[in-house]
């Protein structure tokens, strides 16, 4: 007799996932070599920054006291260049020539703009008062010498790695990226490129699951095409389960005389948390631990991978990376046109995104069969569509995850 699985919720099967998905180790990383990685502890500035009270503009640096009898003229006593201060003090009754991001010099507390100014023989004319501290960054302004820049899990991009760069960061300790190996079963898939025999089909799995992966921050292995035989999955998967933080297959985790990866699974101690979510496409999808080992089994078809990897796989990868919010991040929009609910479980529609006055409007796309990848390849979006009767009409509020 077939055991149908008892069927579990999205928000479920995340619970139980991220309650065993918990950070990995931390690593030291260059700064130049950061970009995507996610900080695992503090990293502070080594500076004051600015490191000196620096010029805001093009002008000159004076007292702002000298002004407030404007219009004045002030001789001009030297030019400061950006890395090149001043060779003294700045003296009452002058002013110095100043770029933007020149050091301001001692004595002086305000810079007034070129454009209000103007420079003749005798100096340079300042024709209204400047107030105390116009124009003029001051030291430690953006941070001081040991504040923090930025807290443990920011995800790297380039603001956060210029601002780092700017406090003097050379290094910064970052969560290891898991490493994860993908292998995906059926005696009848072949490589593209390869000739197709009859009842063959080509692979498509594992480049959807490598270059997913790769994007989510992770370390993808392919470990190849595994045949429908046991004793073949039993040496690979053992390999898998030593050699890698995550192991995610695909197929052969139903119930047909074929399905042998949760049986082999078994034997090698895999403890089973799941199996069966109430989604479409990708109920038949498992997930298991061993020592610490995450384990999902997706089931074959490609689309089915494609969201179950979204909702499931992608928010372990963040939890392992340390994102404090390992969540899919859906976005609101309206439906485009009709979906009829599925009365059972919750679906994921393949739409494609467009504008319509402001407002984003989500097109379901035709042919939505878990194995239509081709078609899946256009979609922009993944659509939640609540189970229950009847259909959601046009113009229904509905969350959605960009692809």
């Amino acid at each position: 007799m077939i055991q149908v699985p008892e069927l579990i919720s999205i928000a479920e099967a995340q619970r139980l996932v991220l309650e065993r998905a918990k950070p990995l180790e931390a690593e030291r990383v260059p700064i130049e070599r950061a970009t995507g990685r996610v900080l695992a502890e503090p990293a502070v500035s080594i500076v004051d920054l600015p490191p000196f009270p620096s010029s805001a503009m093009d002008g000159y640096a004076l007292r702002s006291a000298e002004t407030r009898d404007a219009p004045v003229t002030l001789p001009v006593v030297e030019r400061i260049a950006a890395g090149e201060p001043a060779s003294r003090s700045l003296a009452v009754g002058e002013a110095m020539a100043i770029a933007t991001g020149g050091v301001v010099p001692e004595g002086a507390d305000a810079v007034v703009p070129i454009e209000l100014v103007e420079e003749g023989a005798e100096g340079v004319l300042v024709r209204e008062p400047v107030r105390t501290g116009a124009n003029v960054r001051e030291r430690g302004g953006d941070v001081r010498v040991g504040e923090t820049v930025l807290e443990p899990g920011v995800a790297l991009g380039p603001g956060q790695v210029g601002a780092l760069g700017a406090a003097g960061v050379a290094e910064v300790r970052c969560t290891k990226r898991p490493r994860v190996g993908i292998l995906v079963t059926g005696s009848e898939l072949r490589q593209p490129g390869e000739k197709l025999e009859a009842g063959q089909i080509y692979e498509s799995n594992g480049l959807l699951l490598a270059t997913a992966l790769q994007l989510a921050g992770a370390v993808p292995a392919q470990l190849g095409v595994v045949h429908d035989e046991e004793e073949e999955h039993r040496r690979t998967m053992e390999r898998a389960l030593l050699g890698f933080d995550m192991l995610v297959t695909t197929g052969g985790a139903s119930v047909g005389p074929h399905d042998l990866v949760r049986k082999v699974q078994a034997d090698l101690r895999v403890e089973e948390v799941f199996w069966g979510v109430a989604m479409k496409p990708g109920k038949p999808v498992a997930f298991g631990v061993r020592r610490g080992h995450l384990v999902f089994n997706l089931p074959g078809n490609p689309v089915s991978v494609l969201a179950t990897f979204e909702v499931l796989v992608r928010p372990a990868v963040n939890a392992l990376l340390g994102l404090p919010d390992p969540l899919p991040a859906f976005r609101s929009g309206t439906l485009g046109a009709a979906v009829r609910r599925n009365a059972e479980r919750d679906e994921l529609v393949r739409a494609a995104v467009r504008r319509e006055n402001d407002e984003v409007v989500l097109d379901p796309l035709s042919g939505q069969e878990s194995h239509m990848i081709v078609r899946a390849g256009r979609a922009s979006a993944l659509v939640w569509i609540d189970g229950g009767e009847g259909e959601m009409p046009a113009g229904s509020p509905v969350r959605f995850l960009s692809l």
